[in-house]
Order: structure tokens, then C-alpha cells, then sequence
């Protein structure tokens, strides 16, 4: 602690930034370590594991043993081949209009999962019909059409005086209006289909040491996974401007890691503000993203950095506060403050960065454009996991985000916080591996008439949501 205010003091009187991060030497550079330069003079370090497969014959590489004309295949892209075309086809529509006064209306007009999806062994579709929303502030607003028009009221019996009319509204036209129609193609992915990738991203002040139990349990199963350190984290180099820290430097670095790593079908998990980036990713490449993962995210509104924030204050003075600044974020990290935790914030190399590296990153985190409307855009199944302790991120702004989204399934970690994948590996792992093994069940369709008047109805619903303020994650 004194050590850290003599060399903030000093870095103070003569005006040089402290303690820039270096990279680290790896303890096990022959473990599935390798160093990507992204761009001349940015190095990261990725963490990349490829299993050893069995290779397996399918029957059409039998029957070409047996004829000598034929030229053999190759079993692994003949794996992949087979793999990728065994799916369920979803088909995704959906409108989504904002008017001028914030107002964000949200129409599904094609299929959608349903919420409970995940606890069953086989998905049930449910076409024409939507995740349950909350219509109570729509009611209240006039500004906007209303499918379902409320009945005339009844008139009064003769002698009484007929109440006044409310005033008539104008009607007002949106701002914006964003169609979707598509069909995505939703598939089981195992460890032995050789065609997926896992790609973890961690967030702020973190490193690819907290997917620890992550990385260990699905290559053990057979995946490949790929995890990258950011910039100014880990291994990684730390450049030594703060134009290197903001969030489309860092969402190029991973679009670079995506593009160099990604396989016919690939899965993001992202942690806190890497739950931006694997968004981001996601948006950019929808047909190769086939499933997305987001712990602890927060909301989807659009990033913007805080301008009364602790990490506003010169890098001198956070490199003095860094000791309180550690035990804050165990405080607020982890659900228990015991060695159990201590231990693991240490493993993980979890905010250990410089900082100078912190308090860019934190000014850094603009994205206007990841707002309401870029997440309800996506068609990529998404599994929410938020870690009920959490002081970082609030349980609301999860279930906002699940109503946002077209396929999305919020689960609940009640004895978690927000490094819940570092607390709870065991329930983590279980829950990511059962939604990487999951496809929706395409035999349970409404049949019946009067099940799909109920559907079309349900459909016809509009989930108006107000625009709240940008939360830093």
C-alpha cells in the first residue's frame, strides 16, 4: 500500500504515467499459447486448443472402399459436411419501428423459441408468437398505434350527461422502421463436429485465465476453443495511447482473432464488457456466429462512458488507490470474500492491469450504435447467465436484454456474482454445454385452427420500451 502511493506520488511530481503494463512471460508457452499480431507492434496472446479426433467413416466412406474407381474423401470435411446439414430451420421475421420520442416497438411475426426451452431435452417452437412482455406502459401512451384497440365504452343510461371525450392524438410516424426476414439454421454442436469453434472473450481487467474451467472442461470434451487476451491485459501488449483502448480498437483486435480462428460454426461467450464485443461480432458475421453466450452483460443500450466515474482521475492516482480499487472489485466481484476467492482473483490474473491501461479502457467504452435496436436485430439464439449477487450488473437490465432479443433463455445462478463462471465452474460448464447440445424441435407445431388464431393474436402484441441511460460494464 505505501509502496503504491510513493510511486503514484512520484509519478505525479514528475509527470509520467506508472507502471505501464508489459507482456508477461507465459508459464506455459507450449500449453496452447500463441501470440497473434493483430496489427505491426500489437501483439496478443491467444490461448488456442485443438483436440485430437478419432476420425470417424461415415457410410459414403465405406461404400468408396469398396470401389476402386472412386477416389477417397476426406473424413473430417465429410464430418463437418454431415454435421452442419443436420439443423432445425428457424425462420426469423420480425419488425421493429422506433418513433421520435424514444419509443421502441417490437413486432415477431415469424417463430419463436420458447422461454422454458432449455429445460427440456428437445426445443418446443412456437410459431407466430412472442417472449412475454410487459404491455402496461404501452397502454398509457397514446403517441403510437395500438393493434388491439380497446372496445368503445358502454353508454350511459338515459338521464345521465355523456363524460366529455378525451382529446384526439395525432397519431405520430416513426422514426425508423428495421424489417427482418431470414432463416437461420439451428443445430446441435458436440466436441466431435470438427466445423466448432468456442470463443471466449473476457472483459475489463480481466485476462483468458478466468475461462480457466471453461477452456479445460470443453477441450476435454473435444471442442476447440480459443480464448484471447485484450490488449493492455495478460500477455497481451499494452500500447501506450488511450485511442488503443477504445471499443472499436478492441472490436477490430477481435474481429482480426474471429476472422483467423473461425470455423463453419462458431460460439462467442463473452464476460461483461466482452459481452459487447461477441455482440458486435455476432451482428457483423450472422452466418457464421451460431450461438452466443452472454454472463453477466448488463442491458442493451448503447455504451457510453461515464463522466463522474473514480476512473476519470488521473493514472497517478488510481496506481494509489489500486489496493482499494483490488479489494472493491473482490467486494463486489464474488459473493463470499474469503482465500477461496482471493486465491482465484489471483489464478485468474483478474484486474491486474496498469492504471493507465483501466482508466482507458473505461473512457473508451463508446458504442453508439449497440442500442436497443442493434440487439433486437439479432436472430442468433442467445443464453443469458447472470449471477444473482452481482453488484456490477443489475438483475433488470438481464431480463430487459432477454426481452430485447428473438431467441434468448435467461438462467439465474443464485449463489454467483459477477465472476460467476470462476464461483460456480461446475453449474456454468453444465449449462453452457447443455445449450451447445440444444436445437428447437420442429415436429411441435401448432396445428389445430384455434391454436393458430391464438399464435397470429399473440403475434399481432407490440413490446413498447422506453430508452434508458447507458451503463458502463
Amino acid at each position: 500500500m505505501l509502496t503504491s502511493i510513493t510511486e503514484g506520488i512520484l509519478c505525479c511530481l514528475t509527470g509520467k504515467t506508472a507502471n505501464l503494463v508489459l507482456p508477461l512471460e507465459s508459464s506455459e508457452p507450449s500449453d496452447g499459447f500463441e501470440y497473434v499480431e493483430v496489427k505491426p507492434g500489437r501483439v496478443l496472446r491467444v490461448r488456442h486448443i485443438v483436440p485430437e479426433r478419432q476420425p470417424i467413416e461415415t457410410e459414403k466412406q465405406v461404400a468408396e472402399k469398396d470401389n476402386a474407381d472412386v477416389d477417397c474423401y476426406d473424413k473430417d470435411s465429410l464430418e463437418s459436411n454431415n454435421d452442419s446439414d443436420n439443423g432445425s430451420i428457424v425462420h426469423c421475421k420480425r419488425k421493429i419501428t422506433v418513433y421520435r420520442n424514444g419509443q421502441l416497438v417490437i413486432e415477431n411475426l415469424g417463430d419463436v423459441l420458447h422461454s422454458e426451452i432449455l429445460q427440456c431435452q428437445d426445443g418446443d417452437l412456437e410459431p407466430c408468437s412472442t417472449v412475454e412482455v410487459e404491455l402496461a406502459d404501452y397502454k398509457e401512451i397514446a403517441s403510437s398505434p395500438d393493434p388491439n384497440p380497446v372496445p368503445p365504452p358502454v353508454p350511459p343510461p338515459p338521464g345521465e350527461h355523456k363524460p366529455a371525450p378525451p382529446p384526439r392524438r395525432r397519431r405520430r410516424k416513426p422514426k425508423r422502421t428495421v424489417l427482418i426476414d431470414s432463416k437461420r439454421m439451428i443445430s446441435s454442436c458436440k466436441g466431435t463436429h470438427s466445423d466448432v469453434a468456442l470463443f471466449f472473450v473476457h472483459g475489463v481487467g480481466g485476462s483468458l485465465d478466468i475461462w480457466s474451467s471453461q477452456l479445460d472442461f470443453f477441450s476435454r470434451l473435444g471442442y476447440e476453443v480459443i480464448a484471447p487476451d485484450l490488449a493492455g491485459h495478460g500477455a497481451s501488449t499494452a500500447p501506450q495511447i488511450a485511442a488503443a483502448y477504445t471499443f472499436y480498437a478492441l472490436a477490430e483486435d477481435l474481429r482480426a482473432i474471429f476472422k483467423r480462428y473461425a470455423r463453419k460454426r462458431n460460439i462467442l461467450i463473452g464476460h461483461s464488457y466482452g459481452v459487447s464485443f461477441c455482440t458486435f461480432l455476432a451482428h457483423e458475421y450472422p452466418d457464421l456466429v451460431h450461438k452466443v453466450v452472454m454472463i453477466n452483460g448488463g442491458g442493451p443500450t448503447a455504451l457510453e462512458p461515464s463522466l463522474c466515474s473514480i476512473f476519470q482521475l488521473p493514472s497517478c492516482v488510481l496506481h494509489c488507490l489500486s489496493p482499494c480499487l483490488a479489494w472493491s472489485f473482490l467486494k463486489a466481484g464474488f459473493a463470499r470474500q474469503g482465500a477461496k476467492e482471493k486465491q482465484l482473483l489471483k489464478q485468474g490474473n483478474a484486474f491486474n492491469v496498469s492504471p493507465f491501461v483501466l482508466r482507458a479502457m473505461m473512457s473508451g467504452q463508446y458504442w453508439p450504435e449497440g442500442d436497443e435496436v442493434y440487439h433486437a436485430e439479432l436472430t442468433v439464439p442467445i443464453l443469458l447467465v447472470h449471477g444473482m449477487c452481482d453488484k456490477f450488473v443489475p438483475m433488470d437490465e438481464d431480463q430487459r436484454m432477454a426481452e430485447i432479443l428473438l431467441f434468448a433463455f435467461l438462467k439465474v445462478i443464485e449463489e454467483g456474482s459477477h465472476m460467476v463462471m470462476m464461483e460456480c465452474p461446475e453449474t456454468v460448464n453444465t449449462l453452457l454445454h447443455e445449450f451447445f447440445l440444444w436445437e428447437p424441435d420442429m415436429s411441435r407445431k401448432v396445428s389445430s385452427k384455434t391454436d393458430t388464431e391464438k399464435a397470429i393474436a399473440a403475434s399481432d402484441t407490440l413490446h413498447t420500451l422506453k430508452n434508458s441511460k447507458p451503463v458502463n460494464k
